[in-house]
């Protein structure tokens, strides 16, 4: 049968306000016409829908039958509706992120401070990832976007872009600070100390493998750990020399010290990363521009 849903949507009205008048004031069409499409509905199907009476009318078997599946199917396309309305809105939806630690702290927290306070309706998932995970998530369409820190791998899957840089630098605890304060240093005077890194896997311990490799000198850490935020406290407690950045030390209360480096350490990049051929939602739309505009 090809029947137009215009008159199911019409029988489900009058059918659940029990009334040919009031289904037409809810549609804001009159009488005759919803009596008129009725008509046609029950000869398309033929049977008889509706047994009219004084009092209104009531649904005949095959009318209830008929009713069971139309309610549930009017209802479920106007939840549809009114779920995109809402996503048009910003008033729900959701976004997932898959980020790094460094970019999370030094970039991305202040962004989704301000996306919460102007869609607190919108549901954030934030994965914190090493640079290859958060990649990888990427592309698995795990995540709505990767944001990560410098060097990543070249993707034709993969759109990058560069939103902030930031420096690093070389700290150390308060006794190798007695030991080493007043002296100036050449990374690949570093390896003599104990070094405290990012694992292997993350973008960090490449970087630095690549930078010790380009002065001479071979990236070995003594200690690697899980997360950059434990990088601090490990130092602080003596245990080497980290490699952390800039922004990292603003909320250090104290015990940890500046190295001194002849050679400064190269600037590294956080990136926005999204794929080509995916469509983002009008949410992560939104999260997008405000990420990319900073």
């Amino acid at each position: 049968m090809n029947i137009s849903y215009d008159y199911y949507r019409i029988f489900y009205y009058v059918a659940k306000y029990g009334s040919f008048t009031a289904a037409a004031n809810v549609l804001l069409n009159n009488q005759p016409n919803i009596t008129r499409a009725m008509k046609t509905l029950e000869s398309q199907l033929g049977c008889t829908l509706f047994v009219r009476t004084n009092k209104g009318i009531t649904l005949t078997s095959e009318g209830e039958a008929l009713y069971s599946h139309i309610s549930l199917a009017v209802e479920h396309i106007q939840s549809g509706e009114e779920e995109i309305a809402a996503n048009k809105g910003l008033q729900k939806g959701i976004v997932s992120i898959g980020a790094t630690e460094i970019s999370l702290r030094c970039f991305l927290l202040p962004i989704l401070n301000e996306y919460r306070k102007k869609y607190p309706g919108i549901h954030m998932r934030i994965s914190n990832l090493s640079t290859p995970q958060a990649m990888s998530a990427l592309k698995r369409g795990l995540v709505d976007f990767a944001v990560v820190t410098t060097p990543t791998e070249s993707s034709s899957e993969l759109r990058e872009t560069k939103v902030k840089t930031f420096g690093e630098i070389a700290v150390c605890g308060e006794a190798l600070q007695e030991k080493l304060k007043g002296k100036r240093f050449l990374l690949k005077d570093l390896v003599e100390y104990p070094i405290v890194s990012l694992e292997k896997g993350y973008s960090s311990y490449t970087f630095y493998t690549e930078l010790f490799a380009k002065r001479g000198a071979s990236y070995s850490p003594d200690i690697e750990v899980a997360t950059a935020d434990q990088i601090l406290p490990i130092v602080k407690h003596n245990l080497g020399i980290g490699f952390v950045p800039e922004h990292f030390l603003l909320d250090e209360p104290s015990g940890i010290y500046k190295l001194e480096l002849s050679e400064p350490i190269p600037q590294r990049e956080i990136c926005v990363v999204t794929r080509r051929e995916h469509t983002l939602s009008l949410a992560a739309k939104e999260l997008s521009k405000m990420m990319v505009k900073k």
